[in-house]
Formats: C-alpha cells, sequence, structure tokens
C-alpha cells in the first residue's frame, strides 16, 4: 500500500491572544502529599462537550484554568517532552488545537481531517500522528510550521497510535479489528495484527512493548515489536477504555485500566506472561482517561459520566482528591 502524501487544503489559524475563560476549583477531601523532591505536574482534561480543556494543579488538585480550543468535540491529547505545547484533537472540527502551556492561550488550529479522534508525538517530538477516521487516514503535522507534511491511508476508522520505543515503528489501531504496524521511516504498512472488537486505545508500555484495549468487548491485549506479534490478551471488563503504569509501593509496574462497564479502575500485573487482576478500585461514572505522574505513585482519571477528574493514590488504591472539569471529559495527560 503506497502512502498519498498530499499538502492541500491544510490551514493555519493563529492567535495571538485567547480570551480567558472561566476558573473553577474542588477541594479535595485531604491535603494530598507529593514524594519530597518532586515538583508537583500539571494535568490537563480534554472536555469534549465543553470543547475546551481544564488546566489542574497537581499539588493542589484545584482548576488553574479553562483553555477555550475555538474548535469543537475536544477529544485527546498529547504533551511534549518539554511539557511546553499540548496538542488537542476536536472530532467535530476535524481540527488540531495546539495551546502554549505557559501561557495557556490557543496559539494554532490545523485541519487534519474528517471527525480526527487520536494524536500522538513521534519519540523526537518533531512531528504528530493524528488518525482521522472518516478519511481513513493518519496525518502527519510538523509540530514546528504548523502544516500537514502528507497522509497515510490506513483502513478502516483508524482510532488509535502508539510508537515503539526506538521510533522505528508506529502502531495504528482501527474499527476493523486490527493494528496496523507502519514504518516509521517508508510510512508504509509492513503487517496488519488482528485484535478484538473497536480496539481504541494503544499506549507504549514501560516494558516496551504496546498495550491496546478492546473497547467493543472487555479485553486488553499486548503487542511485542520483537516479533511483531499479539503476545498476550486478556479479560478485564466490559468496555474498557484506557491503560497507564504505576507502582503500590515497590511492587509493580502495574497497568491501571479504565473499565467503563464496571465503572472500576482494574488494576492488572504488568507481566504479559503472568496477566492477573490484582485488584479493582471504585472510582465515579464513565471512567475513560487515566494517566500517572511520573514516579507511578498517583493515577489521573476522568469520568464522561459524573464530569470530574479523580486522583488515586497508588500505595493505598483510595481515591484522595475529586475535582469538578467540563463536561464529558475524555482524556487526561500531565507534564512530567
Amino acid at each position: 500500500m503506497k502512502p498519498v502524501m498530499s499538502c492541500s487544503g491544510q490551514v493555519l489559524i493563529r492567535f495571538a491572544f485567547a480570551t480567558i475563560v472561566f476558573q473553577g476549583c474542588a477541594s479535595p477531601p485531604e491535603e494530598p502529599q507529593l514524594p519530597l523532591g518532586l515538583d508537583p505536574p500539571r494535568i490537563y482534561i480534554a472536555n469534549e462537550s465543553s470543547n475546551s480543556v481544564s488546566v489542574v494543579d497537581g499539588g493542589t488538585y484545584k482548576v488553574q484554568r479553562e483553555v477555550d480550543v475555538f474548535n469543537h468535540g475536544t477529544h485527546d491529547l498529547a504533551i511534549t517532552r518539554d511539557g511546553k505545547q499540548l496538542f488537542a484533537t476536536n472530532l467535530a472540527s476535524g481540527r488540531v488545537s495546539v495551546i502554549d502551556t505557559e501561557t495557556l492561550q490557543t496559539i494554532a488550529s490545523i485541519y487534519t481531517g474528517k471527525r480526527c479522534h487520536v494524536v500522538t508525538l513521534t519519540n523526537d517530538n518533531r512531528q504528530a500522528w493524528v488518525a482521522n477516521i472518516e478519511d481513513d487516514t493518519i496525518s502527519i503535522l510538523d509540530t514546528k510550521l504548523y502544516r500537514i507534511l502528507g497522509s497515510i491511508p490506513i483502513g478502516k476508522g483508524p482510532m488509535g497510535i502508539a510508537f515503539s520505543r526506538d521510533g522505528r515503528y508506529g502502531y495504528v489501531s482501527s474499527q476493523d479489528k486490527t493494528v496496523s504496524v507502519v514504518d516509521t521511516s517508508s510510512h508504509m504498512i509492513i503487517k496488519k495484527l488482528p485484535v478484538g472488537s473497536n480496539p481504541h486505545f494503544l499506549i507504549l508500555g514501560l516494558d516496551g512493548r504496546i498495550w491496546g484495549t478492546n473497547t467493543g468487548e472487555s479485553s486488553i491485549f499486548v503487542i511485542d515489536p520483537a516479533t511483531q506479534e499479539v503476545m498476550s490478551t486478556f479479560e478485564v471488563g466490559p468496555a474498557p477504555q484506557q491503560i497507564a503504569f504505576g507502582y503500590k509501593g515497590t511492587v509493580g509496574p502495574n497497568a491501571y485500566v479504565t473499565v467503563t462497564g464496571l465503572n472500576k479502575v482494574v488494576v492488572v500485573k504488568a507481566d504479559p506472561s503472568d496477566l492477573r487482576i490484582l485488584e479493582q478500585i471504585d472510582v465515579g461514572t464513565g471512567p475513560n482517561g487515566i494517566w500517572s505522574n511520573p514516579v507511578g505513585t498517583r493515577l489521573y482519571v476522568g469520568h464522561t459520566g459524573s464530569n470530574d477528574l479523580h486522583v488515586i493514590d497508588s500505595g493505598t488504591s483510595k481515591v484522595i482528591a475529586k475535582v469538578d472539569v467540563g463536561r464529558k471529559p475524555i482524556r487526561v495527560v500531565a507534564s512530567r
């Protein structure tokens, strides 16, 4: 399959200033204590029905700002390694918004394709790959020039994207129940791996393997980049959404999976040869997005039903803070 490289139809909009909208806050049940020597991260939440990104202080768990993305259907987020830029997809607009995290203003908006769903940064942060569900393509966005470099035809309804640790391969989940393995140099699909129904989310695990969820079923799966094969599939509960990794004391890493059908975060031993459920944590209604702090001691969970962010202490498996955010928070990321 030969990729189609085209830069037609691209639009760039720069905003000199973004309107500062409302601020909100929610007091945590108890004052959280971060490990000594660590700066608190800043947490970002994509609110699909509010068309905004909530910004939460990772030390006080209070909302600092609600950023207007100047688009509609804010769905996914990707933050640069230096934490200075945040890329947000907007399903209804087919555009990616770029947020300057120092000023908390939207500085650019780029059209990528119909129903752009997920955005993932390459390992060197030079490109953002964007999955366009209705166009059946991956758009490649230059993160410095804010222009589309080209596109890759990928198959029916691309959903999730992750890159191998060495950056040689991109993995794209699609509605045709497959994950495509893409050579990042040639942009050619070298293999298609059968997985489950509606494979939604992909992430590079701490073990260097690619972990994903079959949201249309009740399982997660693990892909080994060394063999380009699915090495494990495991049942966690109905409609699993996203995965993050953390530690319980010295035990781990463990995979924390948001399972919408249970309203729980299911904790799985992150060993593909010995996948098993360690515990289940009650959270809010419709858990979806999840992210961990840099040392894996806090998990941040967004809920599309209760419209809030829960913070889990991985050591005690307790929710230590709840923060009201925008409507239908889908994706959560945090600065390193």
